[in-house]
């Protein structure tokens, strides 16, 4: 007669039970943390360089304007008119008070048709102006 020795039948397995409700919770974390980008850029530009930048902290009540190498000007996804840009920026104005405009020109791009713009933001009434670039190295 052979004695064998009975083990403990322990399951080596990790429990799933709660798995469901952490990848919901990591789910909802990154939906809630994570910012899309609202807008492609059509025009092709590069900043001009600046010695001292300040960095705009509410970047909710900021309109872009990005104008390209060849003076093609976009506002949102599409590319615009000079002509057009009083209209559309009034009414971005209307819809938020402090909205605050960006401008993002490439450095190559003529002065003259850069206060063209700024004539057509004055007509909306968009006083607010910023002129991106980035830090000089």
């Amino acid at each position: 007669m052979k004695f064998e020795k009975k083990r403990a039948s322990t399951k080596q397995e990790i429990p799933t039970a709660s798995m469901p409700d952490i990848i919901f919770m990591l789910l909802l974390f990154f939906m809630v943390t994570t910012t899309l980008r609202e807008v492609q850029e059509l025009v092709v530009y590069t900043l001009p360089e600046a010695k001292a930048i300040e960095k705009i902290e509410n970047k909710r009540l900021i309109q872009y304007i990005w104008v390209g190498k060849d003076e093609r000007t976009q506002i949102n996804d599409s590319i615009v008119k000079l002509e057009n840009i009083q209209d559309i920026m009034y009414a971005k104005r209307q819809a938020l008070p402090n909205v605050i405009v960006s401008l993002r020109i490439d450095q190559n791009v003529d002065m003259g048709y850069v206060t063209d713009i700024q004539q057509e933001l004055r007509k909306a009434y968009c006083l607010r102006i910023n002129y991106s670039a980035r830090m000089k190295i």
